[in-house]
């Protein structure tokens, strides 16, 4: 039932809905994961036909679910709806891409592509043991085009195994995962394996690389000197946990010769710092392919930040943006407010940590009001972000009816700013299923109206509002709210119901008064622009 005490019926979804359900299903067949790197990756073509079918199976399944209850309001409909889509997107994954049809129609089954020897213990690999896991690599005609050796520490006799193998399948293999492949190895004895693995792929036309978690520094990004500048066709580049310094930062400008097709491009714990992210932006700028940028973790304050967010301009495919655990402050937060309208497919975007402040973030808020139309992801946590925000963001919020995960967490919103924020989630926002207002100095009046904004969302998982100043009688409301459903209540273990007033210049409020807060904004509208 609605205030007006007529009961609102969730099924059938709209056509535009259904319509939406198969653009989505449509760009996840048809995006590189790890499951696509095993089963193979659908084109855009066939991804859409197979999202269609799934569509017409999954609403033909919920739609004879809903005749059978036709007194309900088809929320158990819906979720099946939702159940049966994913089932069934998952089943066309691991089918992977059609091959050609013999003359009955039905799918030949597809020739082995992939070679992963990654699985088990973390481990030295000697030469005996090369020689039996490679084995496959060797047989004539084989169809491999892909290769993952993470996980397998290799040394020098192992190394000599795997060079020859490998040279021999330059003209196939378009796909090779060398993370964490010489641990524990010594520096001298790492760097030849390096150098014998770069010499076997030189004459590979790589699409993706992947040579993170291996402490690599200056002197390994050279190591792969060879295999670095002979790559023209390069879609997908990790170079994560690898000790990227500025310098090595400048030796991957340096020896990667053409980025053009490049689509992904992932430094992530290094130790890259502000002249290091100028070497980062420079490459950034040569990739105007670029749908997922990730330089998180990797120590870049205010110069660097600002030369990171003017290179993304040249992004305008940009999807995935995340530049978490950074130093980049409110002057670098700016910046990049001012290229975000150039993202119109932006669907993921992580910038907590960043020290924004307000200033910052509302700028970053405004920017996205304005852009990004199927933003899913806003992770926003740890920007000393205060209640005089909270108008921005719940414009900004209001207008992203496809987030599916919002992380306001460790900033200071405080009530005001918490009731502020549950009003943009009021209305809409089915696909919302994550919100995390976590440390926010949250007294019982937010809390409850975050509660009361979400627990009715189809298919919403968790709401996280530990760590805040909730009192006795505000987590029983909260509790009472989730009554039905506890187990989307996430855990209260940290609140402190006793906690100190969140406002120094506060003259004698206190919990009580929680009650006269919710009053004045009960009647807060959020502008829908």
């Amino acid at each position: 039932m609605d205030a007006t005490g007529f009961s609102m019926k969730l099924w059938p979804p709209s056509q535009s809905t259904r319509l939406m359900l198969v653009e989505r299903m449509t760009k996840n067949l048809s995006t590189p994961s790890i499951l696509s790197r095993k089963y193979g990756l659908l084109n855009k073509d066939e991804a859409e036909e197979d999202a269609r079918q799934i569509e017409v199976m999954a609403f033909a399944a919920a739609n004879q679910h809903f005749e059978k209850e036709p007194d309900g309001d088809g929320s158990s409909a819906v979720q099946l709806y939702a159940k049966e889509s994913s089932k069934l997107m998952l089943d066309v994954i691991k089918r992977g891409p059609r091959t050609v049809e013999d003359a009955e129609g039905k799918v030949k089954a597809s020739e082995e592509t992939v070679l992963d020897i990654s699985g088990g213990q973390r481990a030295f690999i000697a030469a005996d043991e090369a020689e039996k896991l490679l084995e496959p690599l060797k047989e004539p005609g084989n169809k491999y085009t892909k290769i993952c050796f993470s996980n397998r520490s290799f040394g020098l006799d192992a190394a000599h195994v795997a060079g020859p193998i490998l040279s021999s399948l330059k003209d196939q293999l378009i796909e090779a995962d060398l993370s964490d492949f010489i641990a524990g190895r010594p520096e001298s004895e790492a760097l030849e394996v390096m150098q014998i693995f770069s010499s076997a792929l030189e004459e590979c036309q790589l699409r993706y690389l992947n040579l993170s978690n291996n402490a690599l520094g200056e002197k390994g990004v050279r190591a792969f000197g060879g295999l670095l500048k002979s790559q023209q066709s390069l879609e997908e580049l990790y170079l994560m946990n690898d000790g990227i310094s500025e310098e090595a930062a400048r030796a991957v400008c340096e020896l990667i010769p053409s980025t053009d097709k490049l689509r992904v491009l992932h430094f992530h714990n290094n130790m890259t710092g502000d002249d290091g992210a100028f070497a980062i932006s420079e490459i950034v700028k040569r990739s105007p392919l670029l749908e997922s940028f990730r330089c998180s973790s990797t120590r870049v304050g205010s110069e660097g930040g600002c030369a990171l967010s003017k290179a993304l301009e040249a992004c305008a495919h940009l999807k995935k943006l995340d530049l978490r655990d950074n130093m980049f402050g409110a002057d670098a937060g700016v910046v990049l407010s001012r290229v975000l309208p150039r993202f119109s497919d932006l669907t993921e975007i992580y910038l907590s940590y960043l020290n924004l402040e307000d200033e910052g973030s509302i700028a970053i808020a405004n920017a996205l009001k304005e852009s990004a139309p199927s933003l899913e992801i806003l992770e926003m946590a740890g920007n000393d972000i205060t209640e005089k925000a909270a108008h921005a963001f719940a414009a900004c919020i209001a207008a992203k009816q496809f987030l599916t995960s919002l992380n306001l967490a460790e900033n200071e919103l405080k009530d005001e700013g918490a009731i502020i924020i549950a009003k943009a989630l009021e209305d809409g926002h089915s696909q919302l299923n994550e919100l995390d207002m976590s440390t926010n100095s949250i007294r019982r009046a937010g809390a409850r109206c975050l509660a009361q904004a979400v627990v009715s969302k189809p298919g919403f998982k968790v709401l996280n509002i530990n760590g805040n100043f909730i009192s006795d009688e505000g987590v029983d409301e909260v509790k009472e709210i989730f009554k039905t459903c506890s187990n989307l209540l996430g855990p209260l273990d940290e609140n402190d119901p006793d906690g100190e007033e969140y406002d120094e210049d506060v003259d004698g409020e206190d919990g009580d008064n929680e009650n006269e807060l919710e009053s004045k904004l009960k009647g807060l509208e959020i502008k829908h622009e």
